[in-house]
């Protein structure tokens, strides 16, 4: 990751008078949907949210364009779909669209976007999936993004970068006020494999009253035993077995 680079308003640096772009060089775009379609309910979809679309033709206000999954083809208005450049920078959504889209059951906490802001001209926002454990009612923040007239970003007035690519690198290293680390760009289907859901193993339970009388009230063994129970805890358990045995109920843990 690349260093990031600090400063306060009144402190002028000699970077300053070289202003780079806020996306620079050579940029990778695909487009993506931003709607199921067709939307009719017991139809099956030829595209859906979120997917990777090839553009056919494009007449302006309607292109047709090719599912990357399906391989169907649909004539689509042009605003159901976005430009993605360099796998995180959305233009022309929402801010409710870029909910939508993080919320996605193959995004996990870090994900994010960042997109053109709805209502400040030239600055952008970023926006960031933080899965809880708890029932959060909306698990996307969002932060604004402003530019300096040097085309410099930052989210903190004190904490500022040349450009969003910069900006992306400091907060994959560390959360620095915000509400987690970047971790990955949000999912595109079509472009990433799917990415797995954390699974939680229960260890496996043991019923103590399956363990033999006989064994647990053995005596000691020799060393080269490879008994599980050690003589403490046998004696323990036969204890409490003596004191619930005319209990109908299994002890489990």
């Amino acid at each position: 990751m690349g260093t990031c680079f600090t400063r306060c308003h009144s402190h002028q640096t000699v970077l300053e008078n070289q202003p780079e772009s806020v996306i620079p060089g050579e940029q990778e775009s695909v487009i993506v949907s931003l709607y199921d379609y067709p939307s009719l309910e017991h139809t099956e979809l030829t595209m859906r949210m979120g997917e990777r679309l090839t553009i056919v033709s494009d007449d302006g206000d309607f292109m047709m364009v090719r599912s990357t999954t399906s391989g169907r083809e649909s004539y689509i208005p042009t605003n159901y779909t976005a430009k993605v450049i360099d796998r995180w920078l959305y233009t022309g959504i929402s801010r409710y669209k870029a909910e939508e889209l993080l919320k996605n059951s193959s995004n996990q906490s870090g994900a994010f976007l960042i997109r053109e802001s709805e209502t400040n001209r030239d600055s952008y926002s970023l926006s960031i999936l933080r899965r809880t454990g708890s029932s959060d009612i909306n698990p996307v923040k969002h932060y604004r993004i402003s530019q300096l007239e040097n085309s410099w970003v930052y989210i903190s007035p004190g904490l500022t970068f040349p450009s969003l690519h910069y900006l992306v690198e400091h907060y994959s290293e560390v959360a620095d006020g915000l509400c987690c680390r970047l971790t990955v760009p949000c999912f595109i289907q079509g472009l990433d494999d799917p990415r797995p859901v954390p699974i939680t193993v229960r260890r496996p339970t043991i019923n103590w009253r399956e363990i033999s009388r006989s064994v647990i009230l053995r005596r000691k063994r020799t060393e080269s035993d490879n008994s599980l129970v050690s003589d403490g805890l046998r004696e323990a358990i036969s204890s409490y077995l003596q004191l619930t045995e005319c209990k109908d109920h299994s002890w489990d843990t």
